[in-house]
C-alpha cells in the first residue's frame, strides 16, 4: 500500500521559514512527478511546486522566488523549502506522486499556519 506522509509544519512568524518533507513508501513503480499543493479555508486547493523525474521544477509566481521543492538522494523523499512566509500562505500543504502507469497518491497533509 502506498503511503505518502508529511511533516515539518507548523506555526511560524512572518518572515519566517520551514522545511516540509513527505516520506513515500509502498510503492515498486517509478516516480514521476512530484508535486506540492496547498489547501486554505474555504479555498480550492492549488499548486505550490512540482519536479518531474528529469529534475525540472515549475512554481506559481505566488511562491516562486520563496519556495523550493527538492527530492531526497533516494525517490523515497521529497521536500519543500518555504522561506518569507507570508499569512497568506497558510493552508494544509500536501504531497502528491504521479507514479508509472499514471498512479496518482497524496498524503493527508500538514499545517502550516503563519501568524505573528
Amino acid at each position: 500500500q502506498v503511503q505518502l506522509v508529511e511533516s515539518g509544519g507548523g506555526l511560524v512568524q512572518p518572515g519566517g521559514s520551514l522545511r516540509l518533507s513527505c516520506a513515500i513508501s509502498g510503492t515498486s513503480f517509478s516516480i514521476y512527478d512530484m508535486r506540492w499543493y496547498r489547501q486554505a479555508p474555504a479555498k480550492q486547493r492549488e499548486l505550490v511546486a512540482g519536479i518531474s523525474s528529469g529534475g525540472s521544477t515549475n512554481y506559481p509566481d505566488s511562491v516562486k522566488g520563496r519556495f523550493t521543492i527538492s527530492r531526497g538522494n533516494t525517490e523515497n523523499t521529497v521536500y519543500l523549502q518555504m522561506n518569507n512566509l507570508k499569512p497568506e500562505d497558510t493552508a494544509v500543504y500536501y504531497c502528491r506522486i504521479v507514479t508509472a502507469g499514471s498512479h496518482i497518491y497524496w498524503g493527508q497533509g500538514t499545517q502550516v499556519t503563519v501568524s505573528s
